[in-house]
């Protein structure tokens, strides 16, 4: 339910007043407090990347019982709506604080966490990125702003390196890619990154043509007719939900399939993507942030969406949003403490091994950022999602090429 801000009575207005004396006066350590930690959630529960926000819930609201069964204390979730805006994210982070909060995680989008940040960080309260890999927002020197996600150069370079590994599994490569991409904030900073990565994996392909697009728009018509006279063997893509399903749409339209479709964002493995595409979904690989099926708790978590959201694939958005919770709820036990900076200094020293997310674990460097999380290379089947690489987390071997659109029946 998106979080919704009352006005306080008259009472509540006096008793805050004494309070606010009260604290003057005392200690800083007395904003800690007994019981659950107060976690605010913001997501874009509403506009256009409403669904992937919806998605993210579905890790909030599994996280109670595991946390529960693994000895974890208990958190109090206050959900925010950032209703897919910057600004309405940044007043939806203050009215957290405000009512209360003292730990905020999300946003999902960069830009909007951006915004969140900057909150987080004025107000001395921390925020525990789930999702959003733009890389200046760890490079600010924030203390209280900790992400448990890769940034686009540690995306792009994962993208790369698995996508050679598949390329060797299946013994073919393309020659040549057209590029489209978002103009947001995550679509911006992966094109800037694709520049200075690529030229060190020493990729089989050249980008034959780089096409941009706002991922609110309702025709990419004009955009596909580009990308399909470049003649490019392949499709490199950075996108969102809404556009991975029109861009696909519009493909179809134009009876256009590239070999691959090798994708370095959201949209594609999105539940919502396989379930309205149907057979159309089948192929594109996705090269993101991605769960290790062979983990133990990665199986807890994907029996428990099975339970509670039948037919559901456990996807990045559950992951890291059910990962975010856990660095909270691991911090919170460490600490003792409701205490913000208690909460901070903990979330520093987190070394958390059972998780789900490919690679070593969670931990956070100087910057706040966990260095070791790894991507994966997914694949879209009949409805479900493979992991192909890297070798350590697979559970399938690739498909390649594609199936021609028109030959799907």
């Amino acid at each position: 339910m998106a979080y919704i801000r009352t006005l306080p009575s008259r009472r509540r207005l006096l008793a805050g007043a004494a309070a606010i004396v009260t604290t003057a006066a005392a200690p800083v350590v007395l904003r800690a407090q007994s019981g659950p930690l107060k976690v605010g959630v913001l997501l874009p529960r509403s506009g256009f990347e409403a669904g992937i926000g919806q998605d993210c819930q579905r890790g909030v609201e599994l996280a109670p019982a595991i946390f529960k069964s693994m000895g974890l204390p208990e958190l109090s979730i206050m959900n925010g709506d950032t209703e897919s805006n910057v600004e309405a994210a940044r007043t939806r982070a203050e009215n957290l604080i405000n009512d209360g909060a003292q730990l905020l995680v999300g946003a999902f989008d960069s830009g909007q966490t951006t915004a969140v940040a900057q909150v987080a960080e004025q107000k001395g309260i921390p925020l525990v990125i789930n999702i959003a890999a733009a890389p200046q927002i760890t490079e600010q020197g924030y203390k209280f702003v900790f992400r448990n996600f890769p940034t686009a150069a540690m995306i792009l370079g994962d993208a790369f390196a698995n996508q050679k590994e598949v390329f060797a599994t299946v013994g073919a490569a393309p020659k040549t890619v057209v590029f489209m991409h978002v103009n947001d904030t995550f679509g911006t900073a992966m094109a800037k990154g694709i520049g200075a990565v690529m030229p060190k994996f020493n990729m089989p392909y050249t980008i034959a043509q780089e096409i941009a697009y706002d991922p609110a728009a309702r025709d990419l018509s004009v955009e596909v007719a580009k990308a399909k006279a470049s003649n490019a063997d392949a499709l490199l893509v950075v996108s969102r939900l809404n556009d991975a399903m029109l861009l696909t749409r519009e493909m179809v339209k134009q009876r256009w399939t590239p070999k691959a479709i090798l994708s370095m964002g959201p949209g594609w493995y999105e539940d919502q993507y396989l379930k309205t595409l149907g057979k159309l979904s089948d192929g594109p690989l996705s090269f993101v942030p991605w769960y290790d099926p062979n983990k133990k708790l990665s199986k807890v978590l994907e029996a428990a969406l099975a339970k509670k959201y039948p037919g559901i694939n456990l996807n990045t958005n559950h992951v890291f949003t059910f990962e975010a919770l856990l660095v909270a709820a691991d911090a919170y036990k460490r600490a003792g403490s409701t205490d913000p900076k208690a909460l901070a200094d903990a979330i520093r020293t987190t070394n958390i091994t059972d998780n789900v997310s490919i690679g070593a674990g969670i931990q956070f460097d100087a910057k706040g950022q966990n260095d070791k999380v790894k991507d994966g290379a997914v694949q879209n089947r009949g409805g479900k999602l493979v992991v192909l690489a890297p070798q350590a987390a697979a559970d399938a071997k690739p498909e390649w090429p594609m199936k021609p659109y028109q030959d799907r029946v």
